[in-house]
């Protein structure tokens, strides 16, 4: 693909937030690149936005053992306009987004003004949604799409119950809060930062818990039956109590462990009451359940208060940002404008 490139656009810089281990440290940093810096792929893309996830966080820290290359540019989405196709299936100037494979792992990511990529992993831009939507949505926002999906093959209605989501005050569980409200959920949201429950209400959960719900609950393998799904983006003691608190029959979509990979549970839950988690790998989905997936978030798994819940940074502000996420400071979804 390199080689077909516009002579111009070929040797003209762009500047990208490259992340590279040395001999002697760390280095992170805006900095100017070239297409030749670039891996060989399908399509070029003029990266417009991108968001701050907390993959990109680690990525971008020398003990955040994520980075699989080194110089790596992070950014594990993107959205922006095509600017060379060796794919039939993209033309200049069409609008697209890219995220999940080995996108800011071990491929160049969303964090450059240019990004090269395999068509297959390239998802035409939904027409109702702009690249500056699509990346507050992003790789949470997906995520949490992807677990209310699941929820929904496995039978769970709005009629079947309460829906409870963890870590509620993050980019994934706020939009997983929209998405269930927007589809008539009675949706519930557990945080840990009770500053963020009057947003949570305005974007329709029906009520707000804190830490002291699991504190509450004890250590108890069962306890009264309450929520008919739940989307845990915490993990640890917060999937204890989810597990321990699902109606018979009743599901859970993992999609993060911010509380911890490990939990305690026994098998009582599983064999008396029939539950069942749902991992969530939104990283290899096959490209056509991707596209379709994203269809959907434009349509009828559109998250209520799209956009809202942004903060927007630069690739000269981006840093603080990516410290903060990995902090856990951040609230709501953080966009990167790249190039827009």
């Amino acid at each position: 693909m390199v080689e077909s490139v516009a002579p111009v656009e070929s040797v003209r810089p762009f500047r990208a937030y490259v992340a590279e281990r040395l001999d002697d440290g760390f280095r992170r940093g805006v900095r100017e690149l070239t297409v030749a810096d670039l891996p060989p792929g399908d399509v070029l893309v003029r990266v417009e936005w991108s968001g701050v996830n907390y993959k990109d966080g680690l990525a971008a820290r020398a003990d955040g053992k994520v980075a699989r290359i080194s110089p790596l540019v992070p950014g594990i989405d993107l959205a922006g306009h095509v600017l060379h196709s060796d794919d039939d299936s993209f033309g200049v100037g069409d609008r697209v987004l890219v995220s999940g494979y080995d996108l800011g792992v071990a491929w160049h990511g969303g964090y450059g003004e240019l990004a090269c990529v395999p068509a297959a992993w390239v998802v035409p831009l939904p027409e109702r949604l702009t690249t500056r939507q699509s990346m507050a949505i992003g790789t949470a926002g997906f995520t949490a799409a992807m677990s209310v999906e699941a929820l929904e093959a496995r039978g769970l209605r709005p009629d079947s119950g309460p829906v409870l989501v963890t870590g509620a005050s993050g980019g994934l569980g706020r939009l997983a809060v929209g998405i269930l409200a927007a589809r008539g959920y009675e949706a519930w949201a557990l945080t840990g930062k009770p500053d963020g429950a009057a947003r949570l209400h305005e974007l329709g959960a029906v009520g707000v818990l804190g830490r002291e719900e699991l504190e509450a609950a004890g250590t108890k393998p069962l306890a009264a039956a309450r929520w008919a799904g739940a989307i845990d983006a915490v993990g640890g003691p917060a999937m204890a109590y989810i597990l321990a608190t699902l109606q018979p029959g009743g599901a859970v979509a993992s999609c993060g462990k911010a509380g911890g990979p490990g939990f305690s549970s026994t098998v009582l839950p599983f064999i008396l009451r029939g539950v069942a988690v749902l991992g969530m790998n939104s990283v290899a989905i096959p490209i056509e359940e991707r596209r379709a997936l994203w269809n959907r978030l434009a349509t009828d798994l559109r998250p209520r208060g799209l956009g809202e819940d942004v903060t927007e940074v630069t690739l000269d502000t981006l840093e603080a940002a990516l410290d903060a996420i990995v902090a856990g400071r951040a609230r709501g979804r953080w966009v990167v404008r790249v190039g827009a």
